[in-house]
């Protein structure tokens, strides 16, 4: 397991780069020749790691380019780099990288595997920390309080040559291995310890955060709680022990620490690398990410009469010898709900995690024309061609307010389209991070 040397911070779509000609650049953040040779091959293989880095070049100068991921990179030499969203804002009274940093951490607790995530903990909004150390020492903490509440133990069958009878005597193995010592006895017992899978599996996951933080406070914790797990062995098969995992009554308190302990086993994130260095990465698909943001927050916001449904799959764009072809998934389908038109779809809205610019209508905004082709073929399949549809971008400087205009695909408007922002920041309500346009239907 490499021990972390260096750190660099990276905003999301920034540039990696080593060398003098890199140094002379502001917009190339510098690392080690052997970490940018290491991510270099990485994402000019096959595998589907290569979708985080781009090659480029700038100023004759050869440099890898992050894309739409945030999150932490590792390399076998130790450096670690951390990619933050790019949508911060730019306010030169705070810390760009620490409001992405809360921002990231506030979007990530909607994800399933990250429920447990506390961003209104009173050290993490007190210290800067790294991503990577939030994470670990979130976890450290809830192992931490694990231990006060007591490490449960449970029956471990045992098989053993006694000098004694205990449990069950086997009868096979009792004549092979002591037919000459017949003063000992080859019995199977069941022995009450704390040897268990989950505790095993805890005791594994705490080993390898050890490896990777840098921070002196959690550096200190763990090895006061690897201490606690002194008489509990590692897992060696954690494929095993996560199957074999029984929680039994009274144990609710093992939910948080066991649901870390998974992420840091069996990897953070929906994008994570292990190869022959055992270098790693936890990465998040920003799109998948604000996506899902975005759901949980309007979900709280309905108004009576609608319901959400999201990644909705019932329409098709063609069909096809009698089959249906091209499945149409919107990210987000409001639908009525009473009782009258329960179950009609009222309204289509998408997410993307793109950068417009409301003040710049010479360049259509710089919104994407496939994304209208798209949700041309949502109005039509899911509305029948009258409705409302809704793009919603990520808010920033430069995209504070909805454009006021719809985008009407017909002289009539019986289908418009209006581009909505949406505030990722972790310091507003959220009954504030909803725009809706004046004159749509879901204005308020």
């Amino acid at each position: 397991m490499p021990v972390v040397k260096s750190q660099t911070t990276v905003f999301e779509f920034g540039f990696l780069g080593f060398g003098d000609k890199a140094k002379a650049s502001e917009n190339i953040e510098i690392i080690s020749e052997s970490a940018f040779q290491y991510l270099k091959k990485l994402c000019l293989c096959d595998e589907s790691e290569s979708r985080f880095l781009r090659p480029r070049f700038i100023n004759n100068c050869e440099v890898l380019q992050v894309q739409n991921y945030a999150g932490v990179l590792f390399t076998p030499d130790g450096t670690q780099i951390e990619v933050l969203p790019k949508v911060a804002k730019k306010d030169v009274n705070e810390d760009r990288a620490k409001h992405a940093q809360d921002s990231l951490l506030n979007m990530l607790k909607t994800l399933k595997s990250f429920r447990h995530l506390k961003t209104n903990n009173a050290n993490l909004a007190k210290n800067k920390m790294p991503l990577l150390e939030v994470f670990i020492s979130q976890f450290l903490s809830s192992v931490n309080e694990l231990i006060k509440r007591g490490l449960r133990n449970d029956y471990v069958r045992r098989e053993d040559n006694l000098a004694f009878l205990k449990g069950k005597l086997l009868v096979g193995k009792q004549v092979q291995h002591n037919f000459i010592n017949k003063h000992k006895f080859y019995v199977e017992y069941d022995e009450y310890l704390q040897d268990r899978p989950v505790n095993r599996l805890i005791h594994s996951a705490l080993k390898k955060v050890s490896g990777y933080s840098r921070s002196v406070n959690n550096q200190k914790l763990v090895q006061e709680l690897l201490f606690a797990f002194a008489d509990i062995p590692e897992s060696t098969n954690i494929k095993n022990d996560f199957g074999g995992i029984k929680l039994d009554r009274g144990m609710n308190y093992y939910q948080t620490p066991l649901a870390w302990t998974r992420l840091i086993l069996e990897g953070f994130s929906p994008l994570t690398m292990q190869g022959k260095s055992n270098a790693f990465s936890l990465l998040f698909p920003m799109e998948a990410v604000f996506e899902s943001y975005v759901a949980s927050v309007l979900g709280k916001q309905l108004s009576d009469g609608f319901s959400l449904k999201t990644q909705a799959s019932s329409e098709y764009l063609v069909t096809h010898d009698g089959d249906k072809r091209f499945m149409l998934k919107p990210d987000l389908l409001l639908q009525n709900s009473y009782s009258k038109d329960k179950g009609v779809n009222a309204c289509v809205l998408d997410t993307k995690w793109k950068l417009v610019n409301s003040s710049d209508k010479k360049n259509k905004y710089g919104l994407s024309q496939s994304d209208f082709y798209q949700m041309f073929a949502y109005g039509h399949k899911y509305l029948r061609g009258k409705g409302e549809l809704f793009l919603i971008y990520p808010s920033h400087d430069d995209f504070q307010e909805p454009i006021e205009q719809s985008f009407d695909f017909d002289d009539d408007k019986p289908l418009r389209l209006w581009v909505v922002p949406f505030d990722i920041s972790a310091i507003i309500d959220d009954e504030k991070r909803f725009k809706w346009p004046k004159g749509s239907c879901l204005e308020r």
